[in-house]
């Protein structure tokens, strides 16, 4: 039998602006034992009935004050829905990431416990904006992690990464039985860094498929507006 997959991401009103795009991505995914969940934890249920308008499995959680625990605690609904549904794999999906139809596929193809599609973001580095893609590899520990090299991610092949984004991440529900998603106690990350060193102490290697690039909609997020 074909791996049963759920895709799906926390979400809120604040990524309303690319909420059809996604929609029509996800609908429109190629592989045939899929299924979609979103979780919305925004302080109505405005955003949250308006998916449920679009024909979106979506649930309603509770509304925090900083957005790092609204999303955290949002994403470990999910995977206890995809533990407690018979999900072989949950596909980390955000609701900015667009991939191409036939991920699932070609993540599932390399038969990995994790594996993660390419997807880029800006970041202010030595007094000027680049565009770097979400990998990083250790240097010296986890602690001094750095992008993974522009080459790297031109070759088009699956690479081991130390560290990578939940944007676009197939995980192995056996990985899921072992760690939570969580958030640093004293550091302003978001649950993606805590989870790769918790893969990471555990010994469990991360790879992305670098022929896998998604497109990723940040123009419309407004993060100022947002207590982290």
């Amino acid at each position: 039998m074909k791996a049963k997959v759920l895709v799906g991401c926390p979400t809120s009103e604040h990524k309303e602006y690319c909420l059809n795009e996604y929609i029509d991505a996800v609908k429109g995914l190629s592989y045939d034992n899929y299924d979609i969940l979103l979780v919305d934890n925004s302080e109505t249920d405005r955003y949250c009935n308006k998916i449920k308008s679009l024909g979106i499995n979506v649930i309603k959680d509770k509304y925090l004050e900083r957005a790092r625990d609204r999303i955290v605690n949002s994403r470990n609904i999910i995977r206890e829905y995809a533990l407690n549904n018979g999900y072989d794999y949950f596909l980390s999906l955000e609701q900015d990431v667009i991939p191409p139809k036939d991920i699932i596929e070609r993540l599932l193809r390399h038969e990995k416990d994790i594996v993660s599609g390419v997807y880029f973001t800006k970041y202010f580095i030595n007094g000027a904006f680049e565009i770097k893609p979400l990998l990083w590899v250790n240097k010296e520990g986890f602690v001094s992690l750095q992008f993974i090299d522009d080459d790297s991610v031109k070759k088009e092949k699956l690479i081991r990464v130390d560290a990578c984004g939940l944007g676009c991440i197939l995980i192995k529900k056996d990985i899921l039985e072992k760690v939570r998603f969580r958030l640093f106690p004293d550091k302003s990350t978001f649950d993606d860094m805590p989870f790769c060193k918790d893969l990471n102490d555990k010994k469990i290697q991360i790879y992305s498929d670098t022929s896998i690039k998604c497109k990723h909609l940040i123009s419309g997020m407004d993060w100022e507006k947002i207590k982290e």
